[in-house]
């Protein structure tokens, strides 16, 4: 989390030189979220010398246990770590309802709508993270209508909540 809080102050530092908006000020809040956690699963296995980075393309999950799949690689597995990162307390999504470790960074930070809200800038600064292997029955399934152009979504149900609150892995003061 200290690597990706050097990184976001470099490349906004770097901006500020340019007179661009902070990353966060002009990355749409979904892009920005995706960053974060794209950027804490490349972290990771550098620190945990037991989890690789899964390098097929999109595959599930994001970490897994390392020399299990050939290349480190699989379209979707049950063993290992799905990360997210989140503005959001709870209400946390994926797409499919599964079995799975789910590990969430949630953070604070602004988004690209605050200057037009009028809202002042401010640190990003992660809030908590939490983790737990999540079952099937902890999801709920949103689907959508054959008119939606909406992303298929799954929402972690309170069971799934609870899960990951009690099993806490770092909360701000």
């Amino acid at each position: 989390m200290e690597e990706f809080l050097d990184f976001l102050g470099f490349i906004n530092t770097q901006l500020a030189t340019r007179k661009i908006k902070r990353l966060e000020a002009f990355l749409m809040p979904a892009n920005f979220s995706s960053m974060v956690g794209e950027f804490m699963g490349a972290a990771i296995p550098k620190y945990c010398p037991t989890i690789a980075r899964n390098q097929y393309h999109n595959g599930h999950p994001d970490l897994v246990p390392k020399q299990t799949f050939p290349d480190d690689a699989v379209l979707h597995a049950e063993e290992g770590v799905e990360i997210k990162a989140s503005r959001h307390k709870s209400g946390w999504q994926g797409h499919n309802p599964e079995n799975v470790w789910l590990m969430v960074f949630v953070f604070d930070s602004n988004t690209s709508r605050d200057e037009h809200l009028g809202k002042s800038p401010k640190p990003f600064r992660f809030l908590k993270v939490v983790g737990a292997k999540l079952s099937k029955d902890d999801w709920s399934f949103s689907g959508r209508s054959g008119t939606s152009r909406r992303t298929i979504t799954a929402s972690v149900k309170r069971s799934g909540y609870d899960k990951m609150e009690s099993n806490w892995i770092y909360r701000a003061n």
